[in-house]
């Protein structure tokens, strides 16, 4: 089952850092930015081969040349992964299900959150 919301997120990069509405989407595989927020965030650079997406949008197709990594700090916590640069993306950026996996993050709908786990937040030294 498909789950969405919005919630607060700051992104930082090595150019700057921004508070955005983020939509956490567990029907979205991958991360995503806008272009223009990626710009101002962090140098943007190319994907080794060109990516192939397929939309929500009854089966559109996009291709995405570039990517950025960031930081995000949520609820206290500071994550990082790789976002996809989406040119025309709806919203400003999207915590898809990789990212959620990654850092054992939880759509609740019931109770409209976003739940984490901190334990995942430590570095463990072996």
């Amino acid at each position: 089952m498909m789950a969405v919301l919005y919630k607060s997120v700051k992104l930082v990069g090595t150019k700057g850092s921004e508070e955005v509405e983020a939509l956490f989407d567990t029907g979205a595989s991958y991360s995503c930015i806008r272009k223009d927020l990626a710009e101002r965030l962090e140098t943007v650079l190319p994907l080794p081969q060109p990516l192939q997406l397929e939309t929500a949008e009854g089966g559109r197709r996009m291709e995405v040349k570039e990517a950025v990594r960031l930081d995000f700090w949520f609820k206290g916590c500071r994550f990082s992964d790789e976002f996809l640069v989406v040119p025309n993306l709806s919203d400003p950026v999207v915590i898809g299900a990789k990212t959620m996996q990654a850092w054992r993050m939880k759509v609740d709908l019931e109770a409209e959150d976003v739940i984490i786990d901190p334990r995942v937040t430590r570095l463990r030294l072996a």
